[in-house]
């Protein structure tokens, strides 16, 4: 009998379950615009001001990408980066291209900051706790049931620019965006701008999302 030619297919099939040594699913077509900033692997690009997506919640993607379509998000004076997006997603024509673009992202692994921001880590742990950690997990792996999304694997600036852009007016003032109206209401519970930064790094301290 031989036995090596048995194990074969059964360990092919074991590396097929496990994702070892399988290439990640291609983009969507509709996606094409999404890659050209935010990566293949959904990895951002900090440098263009476009956050990981890879392994975000693909209800959370859909409905910002919905947003950007409605104006909710991006319309706000001053919001160049939001400009950017609204634009951007003018290539999603359609409801079904906007679900195949959260899903195609939310699928692929997540992966931790290229560059992990610096602070007081213990003063990070208890704001965080105190003010962030009820919604969006103890280790910023998100809350789907609360919308909240998961901000483990989110580079510096943007989880800095995002938390500005609520104290600023620049999202969440729209009375239909519910969830981003509650952000605003929280983005004034940090006392002081050092505290957003030790939150950052507190944040970053917990590695990849999971």
């Amino acid at each position: 009998m031989n036995v090596q030619g048995l194990l074969r297919p059964s360990l092919a099939a074991l590396a097929c379950c496990l994702g070892v040594g399988t290439a990640l699913a291609a983009p969507p077509p509709s996606a094409t615009t999404c890659v050209a900033c935010h990566g293949a692997r959904g990895e951002g690009n900090p440098a263009l001001g476009a956050p990981a997506l890879a392994g975000q919640q693909r209800d959370y993607l859909a409905r910002q990408l919905r947003n950007y379509r409605s104006g909710l998000r991006g319309a706000a004076k001053g919001d160049s980066h939001g400009a950017q997006m609204r634009a951007a997603v003018t290539a999603l024509k359609t409801d079904a291209e906007v679900a195949a673009v959260a899903a195609h992202y939310s699928a692929l692994p997540p992966q931790a900051p290229s560059a992990r921001a610096t602070g007081d880590l213990r003063n990070g742990q208890a704001r965080y706790l105190g003010n962030c950690g009820a919604c969006h997990g103890a280790r910023a792996e998100g809350n789907p049931a609360l919308a909240a999304p998961r901000l483990a694997g989110l580079d510096a600036a943007y989880l800095k620019r995002q938390y500005q852009a609520f104290q600023k007016g620049l999202r969440g003032t729209d009375p239909k965006d519910t969830q981003g109206r509650q952000m605003r209401m929280m983005a004034g519970t940090l006392p002081a701008a050092s505290d957003l930064d030790d939150v950052i790094a507190f944040i970053h301290a917990q590695g990849a999302p999971r």
